[in-house]
């Protein structure tokens, strides 16, 4: 009953926040012709039609997506390794997608004269899973060698260096546009994302969350070990392979179109936990959804406080909401591990 309330709540919230961000802006419109211009795609002013319909509207549809994407892909990687600060961010997986789409926006601009624009959305987050897939594979074999969680993490994070790195020398190579376009990028942003590119960014989120639902079982598994799940028959290689590649989609395919986006992949996760109070992975996957998408919601308010046209990077207000839950972490384990 609890945790029906909690649900019911958090969807109101998501419902709420929604319709806050399709309100709140440089040109205040009307909530109801806000609903007609949804429901009907017509207005009394032309020009609110346009702002609602091709700006406001694939900004808000993007936040909801790249909120649950984040938030989901750190749940799985904290369960994988049993690690309180693990997450894509952490782990260099936005590194490898960052050195992805770099590749391509740089790299493909500086050996066939191409620039960022003429790449396709297809090819952008083609490009950027294939970064992530990377970071995560070396990862994986790390991990079937090294059993300690924090050797991991802190190898995550080496790697995570290593695609910064790269990252560095197409940057000095590459051209004043491609450059400056990249470095914008970076920054996280929610506002630049058309309905062209949502129809790539949609299909890769939902694929992703589907294959994380067929996962949910052996994550609460493995919560208990790997050596109990493995005598109850599971494929530990198998489903850490399957959850990768779920990491790696979700991941990649928001970094690919919205920049490298921190914290929100640690902070969501604790935050469910904190409001659910259970491991159960089934409650905490639709948690984290709803949770992330309203923190990205709600992010992307606090962009828009600058006003005149002015909006704050996506990143230096997430790290706003995840620091703060990073420490706490971080401090709660420490009198923990005082106390026995």
């Amino acid at each position: 009953m609890r945790n029906t309330v909690i649900y019911f709540i958090l969807i109101l919230l998501l419902v709420g926040c929604f319709f806050a961000v399709l309100f709140i802006g440089n040109i205040r419109i009307p909530l109801r012709h806000i609903l007609e211009i949804l429901f009907t795609g017509q207005s009394s002013t032309e020009q609110w039609v346009t702002i609602v319909r091709e700006f406001r509207l694939p900004k808000v549809i993007t936040a909801v997506l790249a909120g649950m994407a984040l938030s989901v892909s750190g749940l799985q990687m904290q369960t994988v390794f049993r690690n309180p600060l693990a997450g894509p961010y952490v782990l260099g997986i936005s590194a490898g997608a960052s050195l992805g789409v770099a590749v391509m926006t740089m790299g493909v601009g500086l050996t066939t004269g191409y620039i960022a624009g003429a790449v396709s959305n297809w090819m952008i987050a083609l490009a950027a899973f294939l970064g992530a897939s990377a970071v995560l594979f070396l990862i994986f074999s790390v991990s079937l060698r090294i059993r300690d969680v924090m050797t991991i993490l802190i190898l995550g994070i080496m790697f995570g260096s290593i695609t910064s790195s790269l990252i560095s020398v197409l940057q000095y190579f590459s051209n004043e546009h491609a450059l400056k376009s990249f470095t914008i990028w970076t920054m996280g942003s929610l506002h630049g994302v058309t309905f062209s590119q949502l129809k790539v960014l949609a299909p890769c989120v939902l694929c992703g969350l589907l294959v994380s639902l067929f996962s949910v079982k052996t994550l609460n598994v493995m919560l208990l070990g790997e050596n109990y799940a493995r005598s109850l028959g599971v494929n530990i290689i198998t489903s850490r392979l399957l959850i990768f590649f779920s990491t790696g989609i979700l991941a990649g395919s928001v970094t690919a179109f919205c920049g490298p986006i921190g914290f929100v992949g640690i902070a969501v996760p604790h935050i469910c936990r904190m409001l659910f109070r259970t491991a159960d992975q089934r409650i905490l996957l639709a948690g984290s959804m709803l949770t992330g998408a309203i923190v990205m919601l709600v992010c992307d308010l606090i962009t828009l406080i600058p006003g005149n046209g002015t909006t704050l990077p996506v990143n230096s207000v997430t790290a706003f909401i995840g620091v703060p839950v990073i420490i706490w972490i971080i401090v709660r384990n420490h009198k923990m591990a005082s106390l026995m």
